[in-house]
């Protein structure tokens, strides 16, 4: 008989900073729908793009993927348009509006690589709290996995980015977590792959019990249900 998984403890924790996209929510209908049509316009193959820009900001994959001489300012927007008219399907990660609801909101920020607008309206369509601090590809000139989004959130929170966790579904931002410092907690989902640099790995928030007092706090990680 195989014994059960132990209950994993992270401790002290001071920051708390959240990827969006597959996440807190997931939006792979609408993000897969976006950019295998704009693959499909630019003559790229759609499997090879879908492979790549997960976890990435548009204006990357773009450039990686565009014809020479291709206007990239103008395939960011045509791609922006798409992706703005298309929410259906956006849902939250289980357990996550919850667990966002339950953090102190002084300590936790969610960090895209999707847009600003983009980004409110896909919060708002799967009923998460608004995010106390959001840092976007609007404000970063690399985007992950430098860590330079998280490192930001951090700063703008007060807090060392060692003592952060950050919360990731992809290689490219689990990348950038653990390169601003910080310990991953990696979200199990179908883009999502096995990071040995991950602290931990769960499918759902309600894995998390949250605890502690004043500016630091306690996070217990039970397995996942048999």
């Amino acid at each position: 008989m195989t014994a059960p998984l132990p209950t994993l403890r992270l401790s002290p924790v001071a920051g708390f900073l959240f990827d969006m996209d597959g996440t807190i929510l997931t939006s792979i209908g609408p993000v897969e729908r976006a950019w295998s049509a704009w693959a499909t316009r630019i003559g790229a193959d759609p499997a090879k793009v879908l492979d790549y820009m997960h976890g990435r900001r548009a204006i990357d994959t773009i450039r990686t993927f565009a014809p020479p001489n291709a206007d990239i300012a103008a395939e960011v927007a045509w791609l922006d348009d798409r992706e703005h008219a298309d929410l259906d399907g956006v849902t939250e990660v289980e357990g996550a509006a919850a667990f966002l609801r339950a953090l102190p909101p002084d300590r936790w920020a969610v960090v895209t690589s999707a847009n600003r607008a983009l980004a409110l309206a896909r919060i708002a369509a799967a009923g998460l709290p608004m995010p106390p601090l959001l840092v976007t590809s609007d404000d970063v000139t690399r985007g992950k996995p430098d860590p330079q989004g998280y490192l930001a959130a951090a700063k703008a929170l007060g807090v060392d980015p060692a003592a952060c966790v950050v919360f990731e579904d992809v290689p490219a931002g689990i990348a950038a977590g653990i390169a601003a410092g910080a310990k991953v907690i990696r979200i199990a989902g179908d883009h999502g792959s096995h990071s040995p640099h991950a602290f931990a790995t769960i499918a759902s928030y309600r894995q998390i019990a949250l605890g502690g007092k004043g500016g630091t706090c306690t996070l217990d990680i039970a397995p996942p249900a048999a």
